[in-house]
């Protein structure tokens, strides 16, 4: 699957869905972001079941901004419409492959379940 242009208007729908979402936050003045550019294009070719997405934070500052992308490029992935990993950083292909594996393998059950204890414990405080 190629990867998908994300923009203020698709962003929500794409990434709040059922399955697993990786998006790449990048420009294209950024050195490490072109480097990054065709590793991440050949996982999308490779994970047919996985959208990619790309946001061009100089097009879309106000989806950069939201949420809080400092560095690029920056690597979010969503599960199940939950962000379960965000961070700077150009991968390696086999770095990204086994950060693809880990999302896979998450119990979205367990997250679910971690994500409304921290909620909890937070409304207390």
């Amino acid at each position: 699957m190629a990867t998908v242009e994300l923009t203020t208007e698709n962003f929500e729908q794409t990434v709040s869905g059922d399955g697993i979402t990786l998006v790449d936050f990048w420009a294209s003045w950024c050195g490490p972001c072109r480097m990054f550019a065709p590793i991440y294009d050949r996982a999308s070719e490779r994970h047919a079941d996985i959208t990619f997405g790309k946001v061009d934070t100089e097009a879309q500052p106000e989806l950069a901004g939201a949420f809080n992308i400092s560095a690029i490029p920056t690597l979010m992935i969503a599960r199940d419409g939950i962000v379960v990993y965000s961070q700077a950083g150009a991968l390696p292909e086999p770095a990204l492959e086994e950060l693809i594996g880990k999302a896979r393998e998450l119990d979205m059950d367990d997250v679910r379940r971690q994500i409304e204890a921290q909620a909890a414990e937070n409304a207390q405080k």
